[in-house]
């Protein structure tokens, strides 16, 4: 059985440590908020503006202004803080955020990162996934092991534009858990059901 959203999600916020500051991307990465592991504190920052990102509202608790950077609706807690735009981008470029947890398109073997555009598609814009990888400490990529059409987002080379340039610390699939060394990427866990030959069928890209 491979790993759903929500599983991907929670392997994701096993990563997280006591006291970081965390980005959450959009997509996947945003479920990790309802997933953070008991005793562990991590305060989520969202780049548009918010430090202290509490989990999703319950349904009919919805504040339609209080939103992350994916325009989903999210909740506070009582130590939240508000800012512009520019003040959360200088704690990205300054530093302060110990890790990013983003989705992405493509990662190379050697953690290079593709998962602002598509040639030809419409885009609204990068937003702040190339600040972010430049800025924070570590960089965890959560995503679909495969496209749509069963080819391997995981490669040797990435095609589409590039976000980063070796910015990948970490990959969590639905099919397991992939480290980024200088070797190749290391298969540090399977997905439950899901063997080494799956693994390796899935993957375009050297496995150590």
């Amino acid at each position: 059985m491979m790993w759903d959203r929500n599983l991907m999600a929670a392997r994701a916020a096993l990563e997280l440590q006591d006291g970081w500051n965390v980005n959450l991307g959009i997509g996947i990465p945003t479920l990790v908020s309802n997933h953070i592991p008991e005793g562990i504190e991590v305060t989520l920052q969202s780049e548009n503006g918010m430090l202290g990102m509490g989990p999703f509202p319950i349904e009919g608790t919805e504040d339609a202004d209080l939103i992350n950077a994916g325009k989903q609706t999210i909740t506070e807690q009582p130590q939240t803080s508000y800012f512009d735009s520019a003040t959360s981008f200088g704690m990205i470029r300054g530093g302060k955020i110990a890790m990013a947890i983003l989705g992405a398109m493509e990662v190379a073997e050697n953690g290079d990162l593709a998962n602002w555009m598509i040639p030809d598609k419409l885009v609204k814009g990068m937003g702040g996934a190339m600040d972010l990888v430049a800025g924070v400490g570590r960089v965890v990529v959560v995503m679909d092991h495969t496209s749509k059409h069963g080819d391997s987002k995981v490669l040797r080379e990435c095609t589409l534009p590039l976000t980063g340039k070796g910015v990948v610390d970490l990959i969590i699939t639905n099919l397991g858990v992939l480290e980024v060394t200088d070797k190749g990427l290391r298969v540090m866990e399977l997905a439950d059901g899901v063997s080494m030959d799956e693994m390796v069928a899935a993957t375009d890209a050297n496995l150590v």
